[in-house]
């Protein structure tokens, strides 16, 4: 098929064979971030070597256009229409499963509905009895048939009354009126009989617990193997042709969709805080060029300091050494696999390309030279980490000035990144919402477990997790990292304390026998002096899941944060929460969150988009301060409802009784 132009939204999963499209995926992942696909690399041509390798929507990601996402915009090159071939359709597209997810749920056993229905056979069990009764009693005393009928009918009506669901209609009706005036809408009304009995809430981080975006925090250079005093403005005259800030510029994935610069929050913050300036090849150029033209971004005027002319030389020679502009040669995107991208740069005028690269800091740091890495490393970013703030490190390498610009073209992408300096780091910062802790205060009052479940980075998770209160100071956290079989060996679970797992010493590891055994016969006394929470990411808990499964309700029992998790992972966990006889609700913003959102009892969604169509609730203020109002108005509703069917249950024959007064 032929991407067109101005953009479509996929009807299908397509793999891009030629050119590049920008696609906005927030219906499958949750975040309106436009994401560059590229055309899939043709293993005979590109790489050598790999002539046998198969293509796979996973693993092949950054070349696939997913159905009902929108393809916002298309590049080509050198006259090539925009391509893709067709490889799933209908229900086997990833939109496709997510839409049968909703279509065609799990069914919920709900433990209310068992316990009603318990009751409705207790019930008619009595009536059958005294049924049974009237009619011998009343064939023994010659009474006439018309009379036993209408009194052994009596005795059905007044044991099971038939104003019962009645009443449970009417409490259900006043509810959804109730939640409808604070903003609260509901597509599924039974689940507001459950919705009072919550005692777990799950939520998501990014956009529920925390505000969308990013901010930088400021940056903190190495120069000589040490660190240097940390700086917020990094928009200045000083550092403008530092290869920091150039790494900065360069090293994005950013580009300008109707001529406003788009991509991921992280990269548009970092380049705001520099104030460079992007240009881009338009449309026609690219038509009319091949694909090595590069982006070039360059700092203001302002900023460059001011040449003035000598002698009788001419104006425009004077000012060509003046222009300070970088091209983006090659850029390797990010990879949640390498926790890293990096992209091969050249300066206007000089003779060698350089390497810019960015990522994870300890993934950063391992690819960088020993004696360039700062002795303190490991500290400085533990304690930036314990403090809430993303932490993202820089390195930079000047390349051989045999590398020519068609060469780099070709080159592997390992090749580029190793033996790099590094630079620094950028540090960035996720506010909470103003409403959260007092929310989540107000939950841990009420003996509510509160769970964060986050496709987001685990020290991050955690930090976030004790800025908000759902982790208290006092409280330790334990990583659970399980390990898949792999060349023979079983698959196993190391245990870490969550304080010191950037320091990768022996002493912060924890005996795994000793965890089940502990969290089982701690004594109240212990617990309310250290409580303990288990955190794991997404790989970790399938692992667990598959290999562990006497440590599952254990683990559900203390688990506190669950990172780096995927839709169908998040939806396990609320299953698995279930299991161990937890009544679970679910918060979240995003169409990741879908499949959690229907699974469990109560699922609220603080958007009005694709969540809310699987979600039971939907809130009209984006906020968390909408669960414990949902919560105490279901309460209100399970109560009202109960007082009443016990008032046609058991009271409508005596309308004098005290006790019926009373009630």
């Amino acid at each position: 098929m032929v991407i067109p132009l101005n953009g479509t939204i996929m009807p299908c999963d397509a793999v891009l064979i030629n050119g590049t499209c920008i696609v906005n995926e927030s219906m499958l992942t949750g975040e309106s971030v436009p994401v560059t696909k590229t055309n899939l690399p043709n293993p005979s041509v590109d790489i050598k070597g790999m002539g046998d390798e198969l293509y796979n929507p996973e693993s092949h990601k950054r070349h696939t256009l997913f159905c009902g996402t929108t393809v916002i915009q298309t590049r080509f090159y050198t006259g090539e229409l925009v391509k893709a071939v067709v490889v799933r359709t209908g229900f086997s597209t990833s939109k496709g499963q997510l839409v049968r997810s909703i279509l065609y749920p799990k069914p919920t056993d709900f433990k209310l509905y068992r316990d009603a229905y318990l009751f409705l056979l207790c019930l008619v069990a009595v009536a059958g009895i005294g049924f049974v009764y009237t009619i011998i009693n009343s064939i023994l005393n010659e009474v006439e048939v018309g009379v036993i009928i209408i009194e052994s009918l009596d005795i059905i009506t007044i044991t099971v009354p038939p104003a019962l669901p009645a009443a449970m209609t009417a409490g259900i009706v006043y509810a959804q009126r109730r939640l409808k005036k604070i903003g609260i809408f509901c597509i599924s009304p039974q689940r507001i009989n459950i919705c009072g009995q919550l005692n777990l809430v799950c939520f998501d981080k990014t956009g529920t617990l925390t505000e969308d975006g990013l901010d930088l925090w400021g940056i903190q250079r190495v120069e000589n193997a040490q660190f240097l005093l940390p700086e917020e403005n990094v928009c200045n005259e000083m550092l403008v042709k530092s290869q920091f800030v150039a790494c900065m510029a360069t090293c994005h994935s950013l580009t300008k969709i109707g001529g406003v610069l788009s991509g991921d929050p992280l990269d548009l913050k970092m380049f705001e805080a520099i104030g460079w300036i992007l240009e881009e090849a338009t449309e026609e150029e690219t038509a009319l060029h091949n694909r090595i033209m590069p982006t070039v971004v360059r700092p203001p005027k302002q900023l460059l300091p001011e040449s003035i002319p000598a002698g009788n030389q001419e104006m425009e020679l004077f000012e060509l050494p003046a222009i300070y502009e970088i091209g983006i040669v090659r850029q390797f995107p990010f990879s949640s696999a390498l926790q890293r991208m990096s992209v091969v740069a050249r300066v206007l005028g000089d003779k060698k390309m350089d390497a810019y690269m960015k990522g994870a800091p300890e993934v950063i740091a391992s690819l960088c030279k020993p004696e360039t890495v700062p002795v303190d490393f490991e500290k400085v970013l533990e304690d930036f980490t314990k403090q809430g703030f993303r932490v993202i490190a820089l390195a930079h390498r000047k390349l051989e000035s045999k590398l020519t610009w068609h060469k780099v073209q070709n080159i592997s992408r390992d090749t580029i990144e190793n033996n790099m300096d590094f630079m620094g780091l950028i540090i960035m910062q996720n506010k909470l919402k103003q409403e959260t802790p007092a929310v989540l205060e107000d939950l841990h009052k009420a003996n509510i477990r509160t769970v964060m479940v986050t496709g987001d980075n685990m020290l991050t998770a955690v930090s976030v997790a004790r800025d908000c209160g759902m982790i208290l100071p006092q409280d330790k956290v334990i990583i659970a990292e399980a390990l898949p079989p792999k060349d023979g060996k079983l698959a196993k679970i190391n245990w870490h304390y969550a304080d010191s797992l950037t320091q990768c010493s022996n002493s912060s590891a924890i005996n795994s026998e000793a965890i089940p055994i502990k969290l089982v016969h701690d004594s109240l006394e212990d617990l309310q002096v250290t409580r303990y929470h288990f955190a794991m990411n997404g790989k970790s808990f399938s692992v667990i899941l598959e290999h562990f499964q006497d440590l599952v309700p254990k683990l559900m029992l203390h688990g506190t944060v669950f990172a780096r998790m995927a839709p169908d992972q998040k939806t396990q966990l609320v299953e698995a929460l279930q299991n161990v006889d937890y009544f679970v609700g679910m918060c979240g913003d995003g169409a990741n969150d879908c499949g959690a959102l229907k699974r469990a009892h109560g699922g609220i969604s603080l958007s009005e988009l694709e969540a809310s169509v699987a979600s039971p609730f939907t809130s009209k203020t984006p906020s968390i301060s909408c669960v414990p109002n949902l919560i105490r108005y279901c309460e209100l509703a399970l109560f009202s409802r109960v007082t009443y069917s016990l008032d046609l249950l058991f009271f409508s024959d005596f309308q004098n009784c005290k006790f019926y007064s009373l009630i």
